[in-house]
């Protein structure tokens, strides 16, 4: 048993001897031990350990709750005594607040575990490599590694434990002048020949950084979407597109799909691939999750309901979390392979970055956002040079649809790199997207 793990426990038992007969309670715990170094100029200009652990406590009494934020320090003691301290708070808060008409917790005694700690890469090799393939440059970026854990427990008798070890890596080259390339490499199993291809792979693209700009007038291109480009996009599906609330109250980008009245291309296969991923097989909310099948061959299959949704819309709750957006999205793989993206391509947009993304018409799934970075034209197979930044704005109906020509072979996996108030367990596993027509508007 981990250390994080046995300090949960310790303090989930001092909290059920401390229980009311007609209390209830959940206890989620997230903890982490964070190597962080930030580059610039391929140098180490910050260093620092972040080691930090805290426990969300909710009681219900009588169709009431409410909920504390309790941070937890190295004294075990002292965490008893936060934690007794936050219960009394609850109770005095409790009889001042209404009924929940939208309560609903999992009752089941259900249990989880997994332990997933692969080898890290020493920091050493890592600034080694890139000193070795990219000393000479502009490289700025940040490299985060460590354990992140999970937990949760209920006065029902459930217990969920997550610990995983991963690393990302962070990073932007930049040119004299002033255009940069940004890459990432992330994930749990280390592999030096992959992080160097990545590297010279971003060098390649800034030299071409350095050939005068082109200038695109406004229309449809033919282009191709790195998985970095279709991360973004993914990310706007988030905002409620597969959402139970957002689809019974009319507000999901996707609700043409789930209504039956569009479709995506065949093949177009997302699904929430919790199993293997960096997040937990259990939601804040404390149910189990499973993988689910989101959109099968372009058509709306299952769709991510919380326990309070399953409430208030008659539904069945499948483990997600209260916002209801996927935790470990993945885009089932195409049959383009890599070496021929360009071939293939022939003329048109490389298209590696997208950024500010936003819904222009929201019911059409219509969204708009600049091209960035690394975004180059490309004339028979052969990159020309950078493109100057330019609006899209087009409708994923088009993009994942009657567009879409194929998706690569390979995927990438993307994890969240959010670090506000602590490392994310989020993640994608995508791969680029061969389209016929991309709308730009200026």
């Amino acid at each position: 048993m981990s250390t994080y793990q046995q300090r949960f426990e310790d303090l989930l038992g001092a909290l059920r001897e401390a229980m009311a007969p007609d209390e209830q309670f959940t206890l989620g715990y997230s903890a982490e031990h964070s190597q962080f170094v930030r580059l610039n100029h391929a140098k180490v200009r910050q260093a620092g350990l972040v080691s930090q652990a805290s426990v969300q406590l909710r009681l219900v009494r009588e169709g009431r709750q409410a909920e504390q934020h309790i941070t937890l320090s190295d004294d075990p003691g002292l965490d008893r005594q936060r934690l007794q301290e936050g219960l009394e708070q609850l109770r005095q808060t409790l009889p001042l607040l209404p009924v929940d008409p939208y309560l609903s917790l999992d009752q089941r005694a259900w249990h989880s575990h997994s332990l997933l700690e692969p080898t890290l890469p020493g920091l050493d090799e890592v600034l080694a490599l890139i000193e070795r393939e990219a000393g000479d440059l502009d490289l700025v970026g940040i490299h985060a590694a460590g354990p992140v854990c999970r937990g949760f427990a209920s006065s029902f008798g459930a217990f969920g434990w997550h610990q995983a070890n991963s690393f990302n890596i962070d990073w932007s080259l930049f040119h004299a002048n002033g255009e940069a390339v940004k890459a990432n490499y992330a994930g749990q199993q280390w592999h030096a020949d992959t992080f160097v291809a990545r590297l010279r792979q971003a060098r390649e693209q800034l030299e071409h950084l350095g050939r005068p700009a082109i200038t695109l007038k406004p229309g449809s291109y033919r282009a191709y979407l790195a998985p970095a480009a279709m991360d973004e996009i993914a990310g706007m599906l988030g905002w409620g597109g597969f959402s139970a609330q957002a689809l019974a109250t009319g507000n999901s980008p996707l609700q043409r799909l789930y209504n039956g009245d569009a479709r995506l291309s065949p093949l177009v296969s997302f699904s929430e691939q919790v199993s293997g991923s960096l997040s937990p097989a259990f939601s804040d909310e404390g149910s189990p999750r499973r993988d689910l099948l989101l959109i099968g061959a372009g058509q709306a299959q299952e769709r991510l309901v919380s326990a309070r949704s399953a409430v208030e819309f008659t539904l069945e709750a499948n483990g997600a979390d209260g916002y209801e957006s996927p935790c470990a999205l993945s885009l089932a793989p195409g049959n383009l392979a890599s070496g021929q993206i360009l071939e293939r391509l022939g003329t048109g947009l490389y298209i590696s970055n997208l950024w500010y993304l936003n819904y222009s018409d929201l019911p059409a799934a219509r969204m708009t956002g600049l091209t960035r970075f690394a975004t180059f034209w490309v004339e028979n197979g052969q990159i020309q040079g950078p493109v100057s930044t330019m609006r899209f704005d087009d409708s994923l109906y088009n993009l994942l649809g009657s567009q879409l020509e194929d998706l690569t072979q390979e995927r990438e996996m993307i994890l969240s790199t959010s670090t506000y108030s602590e490392r994310s367990t989020g993640s994608s596993h995508l791969p680029g997207a061969l389209v016929k027509g991309l709308t730009l508007t200026l």
